[in-house]
């Protein structure tokens, strides 16, 4: 995604990789800077100077006309610090942004996508489409998204998709939310090709055709996308699309599940207890199943009680010691929950 701005959307349930999703995250770190914080009574750091100055130049150049500097701008009052596989990602060092931070920042953001600033478009009908600063409005943020789209922005593509897959501001329409997946994917966004793929897995607004989904959801691991790579390990798992191959399933699984992903500690989980590609080993099975129940993945706990009554004191004790060497900060921040299509403990 380069410095594409603006959310993607997951496959089944339109819930965005986001930085809105995630203020809450930061809100007790933010209150505890809050309590702390005092006025300076000297000068700045040149990081802070280098800062104000960088800003009142933006201001300036976006007083005059210029988009890109109209869209930066916007930037800042959202707080965002973009990376390439979280685009949307709140800078730490701010809090959740204020009404009057989304004003302004509207304000910019319609003089730049006025002049055609595909990111300021985007990122503009994500704002409608959350409901951000303006009233939730799902026509505008599909008229925006479009804007964008047209213009090659692969999250623009994604999540246009996303609303004609949901009927949302535009009619339902299968086809259109292929086409549009389509592009994002070819244009290398990796939740695109993961939601491209899922439609081919799926049959969902074109023939089913589970190896042109396993190229798609391949593409979209390899470029780091922990949902992609446990639907990859499903394809493995079940040989769709892909040789049969448990050791291969058990590879992908491990990648999203260390990605902090819970369906795929569920399902590394379950290749563990059944020594399928992976040693049999209890205590690594027990261990997956709690840290994907402690993440918000209910569909191992059965299982893991089971497990519990063959273990031994010896190796239960094992288990909680490698349980509390992971603490909450140390686990990565997970993908949205993928669709039960993809869980090895769900009937097919």
């Amino acid at each position: 995604m380069n410095l594409h701005l603006g959310q993607q959307y997951s496959f089944f349930t339109r819930q965005p990789y986001s930085f809105f999703a995630r203020l809450s995250l930061h809100a007790v770190v933010f209150v505890a800077v809050q309590l702390v914080a005092v006025q300076p009574s000297h000068a700045a750091p040149q990081s802070q100077q280098n800062a104000s100055a960088s800003l009142s130049t933006l201001q300036s150049q976006a007083e005059q006309g210029d988009s890109e500097a109209q869209y930066k701008l916007a930037q800042s009052y959202l707080h965002l610090t973009p990376t390439r596989l979280d685009p949307t990602r709140l800078d730490p060092a701010h809090h959740d942004p204020t009404n009057d931070d989304y004003q302004s920042a509207l304000k910019w953001l319609r003089a730049s996508a006025a002049q055609g600033n595909a990111h300021a478009q985007f990122l503009l009908g994500y704002l409608y489409d959350y409901g951000k600063g303006v009233p939730r409005d799902y026509a505008k943020a599909a008229e925006n998204y479009q804007a964008a789209a047209l213009q090659g922005h692969s999250t623009a593509e994604n999540n246009l998709a996303s609303l004609y897959q949901h009927g949302q501001g535009v009619r339902k329409n299968m086809g259109k939310a292929f086409e549009w997946y389509l592009a994002s994917a070819r244009h290398g966004n990796p939740v695109g090709q993961c939601n491209l793929a899922s439609l081919y897995y799926l049959g969902l607004g074109v023939p089913r055709d589970y190896k042109e989904g396993a190229k798609w959801f391949r593409a979209a691991s390899d470029a780091g996308s922990a949902d992609a790579q446990n639907r990859l390990g499903v394809s493995y798992y079940k040989g769709l699309g892909v040789p049969l191959d448990y050791m291969e399933a058990a590879r992908w699984f491990r990648l999203a599940a260390q990605r902090g992903l819970p369906i795929a500690q569920t399902n590394l989980a379950y290749l563990y207890e059944q020594g399928r590609g992976l040693p049999l080993d209890y205590v690594a099975a027990y261990t997956w199943y709690s840290r994907a129940l402690a993440a918000g993945d209910a569909s191992g706990a059965d299982r893991r009680n089971q497990l519990s009554r063959l273990m031994t004191r010896k190796q239960i004790d094992e288990a909680a010691s490698l349980l509390a060497s992971f603490s909450p900060q140390s686990q990565p921040q997970p993908s949205p929950p993928a669709a039960t299509t993809f869980s090895l403990l769900q009937p097919q």
